[in-house]
């Protein structure tokens, strides 16, 4: 049988469950509470924590020298700092003194203070913020229970986790409605202090309908060109200051390593989701009563993650990737993407093809022969951002060159000298 976890697992933990103080209207988790009676109490017991803990610890091969606990929800600040206190002692009791802990928590930062932050920094928490902008961008979609925008609570949070020195990478949900300001949105960002961003693009499949999607989900080619614009901007000023997660992938991918991505990888299922009960689930996009895996308090987290359905659901990934997929030529980087996202035809037919497709595959294309240069720079011991210095100079040096035309030029023209300036503006004057 596949050892799911011969490799490692990783465990998203969802402490509160779906339960979240704001209401975003692209969230794909707030109706998970349909999942459980109206009488659920929706906070991780000190029992489950306890079981999940030490099952996480005892399901790691000796190989993995670093052990990570991740938090999500819903909104996992609801706990409380208090709960996390309590799963810090519990980590330093149970993890190995040979391994080290790495704590992640994904919030909206809404409930971000002096005293979560300090929380945060001393024990070397990552946090993932999700952001989606600038104000009239982000505010679109991410509202809270009243309806009342969220940006200036984010942004409050995302200082707090800057004066306190938190490690935090931010996280944006490329939507229809800022899916056309990449560039936009990255330089924002950037310019705000951002060194580590991920950009997650909301597909909401719709049932009925001739659209597939709802109208809040980025188009593909919207994804592909928002994508563009960002490493477009990347590859000429920040190489080596901003880490962008899907030019991670691609840079990886270009090497011939293994993606670090689930939805990159030829298959998947080494990342399974634990509900607040103790309830494990396939995948945070497939919480569906078909994909629970069972109860770690009936059986634990290693039997439950190599079991033959969990085995199956990761070879499905690779197994029905359509024939168009498996002869396209960034196949090796893409690899149909997410298997929740495959639900539109194929030019022959087949119905399994990944929505964001034409986004991905422009993408790619575009970045080939970047990526060439960049992998050809690491191979040789060199760094990367010697390909951001070579491709500013060609640019300087093509401002430069002026095309021969014959007559004097026009008014509006470059001027022939090759200052830059229009002719009228340069030495016209003279």
């Amino acid at each position: 049988m596949t050892d799911v976890t011969s490799q490692g697992l990783h465990v998203l933990t969802k402490p509160i469950g779906p339960i979240c103080n704001l209401d975003c209207e692209y969230c794909f988790y707030l109706h998970k509470d349909q999942l459980y009676g109206g009488g659920e109490r929706w906070r991780m017991s000190d029992e489950t924590l306890e079981a999940y803990l030490r099952q996480t610890v005892e399901a790691q091969p000796d190989m993995v020298d670093e052990i990570t606990f991740a938090w999500q929800g819903g909104e996992p600040t609801l706990m409380g700092v208090e709960f996390y206190e309590r799963a810090v002692e519990l980590q330093r009791k149970l993890v190995p003194a040979n391994k080290r802990i790495q704590n992640t928590i994904q919030t909206n930062g809404v409930l971000l203070d002096d005293r979560w932050c300090e929380f945060l920094r001393a024990n070397r928490f990552l946090v993932g913020l999700s952001i989606d902008g600038p104000a009239e961008l982000h505010d679109r979609y991410r509202r809270d229970k009243q309806g009342r925008p969220t940006f200036e609570a984010v942004l409050r949070g995302l200082k707090l986790l800057e004066k306190h020195g938190v490690e935090y990478n931010l996280l944006i949900a490329v939507n229809r409605h800022n899916g056309d300001h990449g560039r936009r949105v990255y330089t924002y960002l950037r310019d705000n202090g951002a060194h580590f961003v991920q950009f997650i693009p909301i597909v909401e499949r719709r049932a009925v309908g001739t659209n597939p999607v709802s109208s809040r989900s980025v188009q593909p080619e919207q994804f592909g060109d928002f994508l563009i614009e960002v490493f477009d901007e990347w590859i000429h000023r920040d190489v080596g200051r901003v880490y962008v997660q899907i030019i991670e992938e691609a840079v990886r991918a270009w090497l011939g390593l293994e993606p670090a991505l689930c939805l990159f990888r030829r298959q998947c299922g080494r990342a399974i989701v634990l509900e607040h009960n103790g309830d494990l689930y396939s995948c945070d996009h497939f919480v569906d009563p078909n994909y629970k895996l069972g109860n770690i308090h009936d059986r634990p987290i290693i039997e439950l993650a190599n079991g033959d359905g969990q085995v199956r659901f990761g070879q499905d990934k690779e197994a029905a990737l359509p024939e168009y997929c498996r002869q396209c030529d960034v196949r090796f980087v893409c690899n149909g993407e997410c298997p929740k996202n495959r639900f539109i035809k194929t030019p022959d037919g087949d119905t399994s093809l990944n929505y964001l497709c034409a986004g991905y595959r422009k993408f790619f294309r575009h970045v080939d022969p970047t990526m060439r240069m960049i992998v050809d720079e690491i191979k040789q011991g060199r760094q990367a951002a010697n390909v951001m210095h070579r491709l500013n100079a060609e640019r300087r040096a093509k401002k430069k060159q002026v095309p021969y035309v014959s007559g004097p030029p026009g008014r509006n023209d470059p001027c022939p000298c090759g200052s830059g300036k229009k002719y009228k503006k340069c030495c016209m004057r003279r």
